[in-house]
């Protein structure tokens, strides 16, 4: 696994490296599942075992929780070499040598293994990955918070991959937005807040004139307020019920009238807070 792991790392440090090589491997593949059985087709079939098994690595890096994998050589799997196998990297953590973590991948403890890895593209990607599917759970709680870490994420590897940044550099900012997210996983209880009021302050607090004008506490008081009414409300149903989002709509605003709002702001706030209602109300009616 040493030998992939030094061959993967210096093929994502190549340009687009990563999808010129998959699209090679899966050609030659292809290609030669139409010319086995053939001699000559059979004599390089452990050279085609380990570009393939390098390719699995280089998926699974990719590949989020939950994703079908992405497999175009299960045939051709049958006919190689079991020397080289890519079922072989199971693991991700395994295949980059470093332990699972038992309570949390972006632990500091963790996260200093990461920094220490010595294969850096290994290292960027991984991050990459793991802040990837964090991101995608607290969208399922927080969009907007969710949504502004997506776009520092993005922001990073788009300089990476443009390699408008050291690899070195663009590990530290990775890290440095882990920890910005292990931080924001506190801040509901700093403001005395649950996950969901939270998530309804956030809406509302993406207006800076809303922040300016009523401050914290009054905002904390309408997330309050908001999630009360959307429990009190919500059906498993709601979101296909174009009659039950009309009435919320008119509810919402009328909370937001009623606690001093910016009106010049209060339509967007309103669609912010529905989109936030519907990934939340999920877990509130089991749907």
């Amino acid at each position: 696994l040493g030998f992939i792991q030094h061959i993967v790392d210096h093929i994502l440090g190549l340009e687009n490296g990563r999808n010129r090589f998959i699209k090679h491997v899966t050609e030659l593949s292809k290609a030669f599942a139409l010319a086995v059985p053939r001699e000559e087709a059979l004599k390089i079939k452990d050279h085609v075992a380990f570009f393939q098994a390098v390719k699995s690595a280089m998926v699974k890096l990719q590949r989020g929780p939950g994703e079908r994998k992405i497999d175009y050589d299960s045939a051709i799997k049958q006919i190689v070499s079991k020397a080289v196998v890519t079922e072989g990297v199971t693991d991700l953590f395994a295949f980059l040598g470093l332990k699972k973590p038992d309570i949390s991948i972006l632990s500091d403890e963790f996260l200093a293994k990461i920094r220490q890895m010595p294969h850096k593209n290994l290292a960027v990607e991984m991050l990459n990955k793991l802040l990837n599917d964090e991101i995608k759970t607290i969208a399922r709680k927080n969009l907007i918070q969710s949504k502004a870490f997506s776009e520092m994420l993005k922001r990073s590897i788009i300089k990476y991959k443009n390699r408008q940044i050291e690899t070195a550099k663009v590990i530290e900012e990775l890290i440095e937005l882990a920890k910005e997210i292990q931080a924001a996983n506190k801040r509901g209880e700093k403001l005395g807040l649950s996950e969901d009021e939270l998530a309804f302050y956030d809406a509302l607090a993406n207006n800076e004139s809303a922040v300016r004008k009523l401050g914290d506490e009054q905002l904390k008081v309408i997330a309050l307020k908001l999630v009360d009414t959307m429990r009190k409300s919500v059906t498993i149903d709601w979101t296909l019920r174009e009659n039950v989002k009309a009435k919320l709509r008119v509810r919402v605003k009328r909370i937001l009238k009623k606690f001093g709002y910016p009106p010049d702001m209060r339509d967007e706030a309103v669609q912010l807070v529905l989109a936030q209602a519907e990934q939340i109300c999920r877990d509130w009616t089991g749907y």
